[in-house]
């Protein structure tokens, strides 16, 4: 399965938004249909995390853990590492994102309870809509489906050592406030029309937030328009994330864009090293899978940037993933060239033209990274630990 969580670079706690979306234009209709909710079922997926001991989670969590973990059986509070272990190491995937892709359809997600009728009954609640979507895969299912009686047991025991009440206890009063005002601070943040103008793909107009309180440092995109990310995150962050993540794929990755353009970055050194070189932790292991990546990245930020929520992009793909990003970097700064916020069109056209016309190769290429980035052309990767920060 390719990546499908965006860590947040901004894990900041504001509740109301100061930020003012772009007045539209006389004429111009917002497209964008905001829709922000919570799910137990979600937050109980999210809060296996924590569980596994992972140090990016508990280092967030460790706190929670510590007083949920002991309500556990031995035998699960010590399966749960070993699952989340084997998810990783036999090609499942993070065990949270990937079941949350799972569980996202047909209100499957709505508490424990419901997860544990959907996952005894899979076959009807859950296999059609996860076969029908983008994401299926084959392996995955297999996988799930052996591992169904282990995790039968984790979301029972987690049931019966009351994790609803856990979960309300620790989110306190002010998440339905905190839907709220979500949803009247999105309005106006008109990304679907921006998503369209620079694609040339239709997308749903509604985008579907849901809020959880375990699911920090992820942005997870699921089944539909609808990604997972922390209450916590301040409007910008939300909107930055919904760029990104209903982009995915911004091109069909079989297609001959980005066969053509797989190619050519198949022959350039630095870009090779980076795909087998970077730190797995961040995923995007195959060329395929970062250029899935960093398309969407460089689109993204030119949306940001249309909707005023931008971060500067030398400091974005500086602080982001160790920076590795140089495809992003590139593919921004070529797009910037041809005013495509303004122009707009068929992004898949416009890789296949870029691939054509010998722009992705690295004579033309990564000078453009590098006016980018603030970087010397001979030094876009990796960059040393002090820079990174």
């Amino acid at each position: 399965m390719h990546r499908r969580s965006f860590i947040a670079s901004a894990l900041t706690a504001l509740l109301v938004s100061t930020i003012t979306p772009p007045a539209f234009g006389q004429g111009r209709v917002n497209r964008t249909q905001w829709k922000v909710r919570s799910s137990e079922g979600l937050d109980a997926i999210a809060f296996l995390g924590p569980l596994s001991g992972t140090k990016l989670y508990t280092d967030i969590y460790g706190q929670d853990v510590a007083a949920f973990a002991p309500k556990l059986p031995d035998a699960v509070r010590n399966d749960i590492p070993k699952l989340w272990a084997a998810a990783g190491k036999e090609g499942f995937g993070l065990l949270g994102p990937t079941l949350s892709v799972l569980f996202s359809a047909n209100g499957n997600d709505a508490t424990i309870g419901t997860l544990l009728t959907a996952l005894r009954s899979r076959t009807d609640l859950i296999l059609p809509s996860y076969k029908a979507s983008p994401y299926w895969d084959a392996g995955n299912w297999a996988w799930f489906d052996a591992a169904a009686p282990r995790l039968d047991s984790i979301f029972s025991a987690m049931h019966d050592a009351g994790f609803a009440a856990f979960r309300a206890d620790r989110i306190g009063a002010d998440l339905d406030t905190r839907i709220a005002d979500m949803a009247r601070a999105l309005k106006g943040f008109d990304v679907i029309s921006l998503q369209e103008k620079l694609t040339g793909r239709t997308f749903d107009p509604e985008i579907q937030i849901v809020l959880l309180h375990f699911c920090k440092p992820h942005g997870i995109k699921v089944q539909g328009q609808m990604f997972l990310q922390s209450a916590e995150y301040d409007t910008a962050t939300t909107v930055r994330i919904a760029a990104h993540e209903m982009l995915h794929p911004p091109v069909k990755m079989d297609g001959p864009a980005a066969t053509a353009a797989l190619a050519i970055f198949a022959r350039d050194p630095l870009i090779v090293k980076i795909v087998r070189e970077h730190d797995p932790r961040w995923g995007y292991t195959t060329l395929e899978g970062m250029l899935n990546e960093d398309l969407a990245q460089a689109l993204d930020q030119l949306i940001s940037e249309a909707l005023g929520v931008a971060r500067n992009p030398a400091d974005r793909w500086r602080k982001s993933d160790d920076g590795m990003h140089v495809l992003a970097a590139g593919l921004y700064g070529m797009l910037r060239q041809d005013r495509w916020v303004q122009t707009g069109g068929s992004i898949e056209q416009w890789l296949a033209d870029a691939a054509a016309g010998g722009r992705l190769a690295p004579a033309t290429f990564h000078p453009v990274a590098a006016r980018v980035l603030e970087r010397p052309v001979d030094a876009l990767w990796p960059l040393p630990p002090e820079t990174r920060a």
